[in-house]
């Protein structure tokens, strides 16, 4: 049983892995310089 699909897909599940982290940690990453600059525009 020839082992590349297994490899081949667990690098694409690291890969979707990977980029679902990288692009919600960059929402998180603006919501909370919104509401930092929200808090600083406070009187």
């Amino acid at each position: 049983m020839p082992h590349a699909p297994f490899i081949i897909a667990s690098y694409v599940i690291a890969g979707v892995g990977l980029t679902w982290l990288v692009i919600s940690s960059y929402i998180s990453m603006r919501r909370a310089e919104a509401s930092a600059a929200e808090l600083k525009d406070r009187p």
